[in-house]
């Protein structure tokens, strides 16, 4: 079989969200010529203490950088964008293309990092051209405006990426679907579909965010009190009803939260969010409004651990305390994993006298995914020769690819692939690498990227799981016999006033063992001595408790 030259060939290399929700980042390659595709980050899990984010690795890239013809974005939420302060620079700065409104969220937390960025804005149908490959952005509904699915033209065919999507004719900030637009695309040719995989695993048709609106609407006629509304900063959508919502019934309105500040400033500026004169007021001249003309929009629809919300019920704020008969709405989805944060929150806002709402009591909450109807029909309109689930946990996008089967796509021109493989399309088909190429981890804590390794991690989890155990011990460099007493500071492990017997039977253990390594004269092998301190007091303690802590010793020659 003849095979196909390189520059005949297309290779899709996603460096993250395939196989996780979050750290978007897709490559495209012809030739020797690179296109990306967003570059997220993903929140860490609870296994990872003290991690800020993840961000996708790309040391593929290294001495490629010139290859880069550059960054095109889908739209403002941090998934598709967090990683960049972190990777542009290490890329070689190449040129970013994004719309108005992620353009102005990036170069607004671009100001907390060194170094300035180069933006194009892109906008509805306005092609432009990046080495072989020529886009065209289209616009999709999402929870966020400004949210491009992309048309990208290349010497082999078109790719189709839907970005996050879904199908509403009563969306709220944003024109409904442009179904004839995603009619024409199809009728032109699309050789590849790339489909937000996040629902795959949900029958039926996403919500409107007309449903929600009424739920609200709903919720704000019956309210006495003041309203507390707990959600996304990012979710600018979900903002907008709650400031109409206000003004409808006569209420002023006050963000709280940092983030949540910010994208009302921007999304303000830039005629996103628009709000009467007078409407948003700063928190310390709310309060002096009665309780039924006050809404506060806060963050904290998740129980993190310093969000508005969180310091509110724990009585931590400085101006805002829950009042008995307050409605505190969650207007968001719990992400898997924060369950029971935020239960902590909702039963200690019942304690408080406050009224409840979530996502779960009533329709209040609209996922920006499409469900399965929506996939299959964006499916029907394009019409793809080949299909590549994108966006989703693993399950996901099994669910996805089996969507597109039933939907007519034959199973070989299906790419199921996960981060780091790479797909490869050619005039004879599909073929997938799994072996591709690295995709691990890198974790960012504080200033440090990629320092917070496995051993590292191990570490955290260690010390978080049994504590810590450091002895001190003073050793005679000439006879190798212990001076007095050996010291121990115990952090998380035991309570050392409680535990005298313990700490005796310890401390007679590490001076036999130093006693023991050090021999009975010669040279002493002063790092087998601390080894061996460490390995039998790391056994004594679990067998008399259980328990493995980080056992630390401090050897101190004299």
């Amino acid at each position: 079989m003849k095979q196909s030259k390189p520059q005949d060939t297309l290779r899709l290399i996603p460096l993250g969200g395939l196989g996780e929700v979050g750290k978007n980042m897709m490559l495209i390659e012809y030739g020797d010529k690179i296109l990306i595709v967003d570059m997220g980050f993903l929140m860490p899990g609870e296994d990872m203490p003290g991690v800020d984010y993840i961000i996708p690795n790309t040391a593929y890239l290294k001495g490629k950088e010139r290859n880069i013809v550059g960054v095109v974005i889908t739209h403002g939420h941090y998934d598709h964008i967090g990683a960049i302060p972190y990777l542009v620079s290490h890329l070689g700065n190449p040129p970013l293309f994004a719309g108005e409104l992620a353009k102005a969220i990036i170069l607004r937390r671009q100001e907390e990092f060194p170094g300035k960025l180069n933006i194009t804005t892109i906008a509805d149908g306005q092609k432009f051209t990046l080495g072989p490959f020529r886009i065209e952005p289209f616009r999709q509904n999402h929870n966020i405006p400004d949210n491009f699915g992309l048309v990208i033209e290349t010497p082999l065919g078109k790719i189709v990426h839907t970005s996050d999507f879904k199908f509403d004719d009563n969306p709220v900030n944003d024109p409904p679907t442009d179904y004839k637009k995603l009619e024409r695309i199809g009728k032109e040719g699309v050789l590849i579909l790339l489909s937000d995989s996040t629902n795959a695993e949900q029958p039926g048709h996403s919500m409107s965010e007309k449903i929600i609106m009424e739920n609200l609407d709903e919720i704000f006629s019956q309210a006495k009190g003041r309203i507390i509304t707990a959600t996304f900063a990012s979710l600018i959508n979900r903002i907008q009803q709650i400031v109409t919502l206000s003004e409808k019934y006569g209420r002023k309105v006050a963000p709280e939260g940092y983030s949540m500040k910010t994208n009302l400033e921007i999304t303000k500026h830039l005629g996103y969010i628009k709000a009467k004169k007078g409407t948003l007021l700063p928190t310390k001249e709310i309060l002096s409004y009665p309780d039924a003309k006050v809404t506060i929009l806060s963050t904290g629809a998740q129980g993190e651990g310093r969000s508005v919300l969180m310091r509110i019920i724990n009585k931590e704020h400085q101006l805002v305390q829950i009042h008995k008969g307050d409605t505190v709405v969650f207007s968001s989805s719990v992400i898997p994993g924060n369950e029971r944060t935020v239960q902590y929150v909702k039963d200690n806002l019942y304690r408080q006298g406050a009224n409840v709402f979530h996502y779960k009591m009533m329709d209040i909450h609209a996922s920006g995914h499409a469900n399965r109807d929506e996939l299959k029909q964006i499916i029907s309109l394009l019409q793809p020769k080949y299909f590549m689930p994108i966006h989703g946990q693993f399950s996901m996008l099994v669910n996805h690819a089996k969507l597109a089967e039933e939907s007519g796509i034959p199973g070989k021109n299906i790419g199921l692939i996960e981060n780091g493989q790479v797909l490869t399309i050619s005039k004879t088909g599909l073929q997938v690498d799994k072996k591709g190429v690295p995709c691990n981890y890198i974790m960012v804590d504080g200033l440090g990227v990629g320092d917070v390794g496995e051993v590292v991690l191990r570490d955290r989890q260690s010390l978080a799981k049994d504590g810590m155990f450091v002895i001190v011990v003073v050793v005679d460099r000439q006879t190798g016999r212990v001076r007095g007493s050996p010291d121990i500071i115990s952090r998380g492990f035991i309570y050392l006033r409680e535990s005298k017997d313990l700490l005796h039977q310890t401390r007679k253990k590490v001076v036999d063992t130093v006693q023991q390594s050090t021999g009975s004269g010669g040279a002493i092998n002063w790092v087998y001595v601390r080894d061996n301190v460490r390995n039998k007091v790391t056994d004594f303690l679990f067998l008399k408790t259980q328990r493995r802590p980080m056992v630390l010793p401090v050897i101190i020659e004299v």
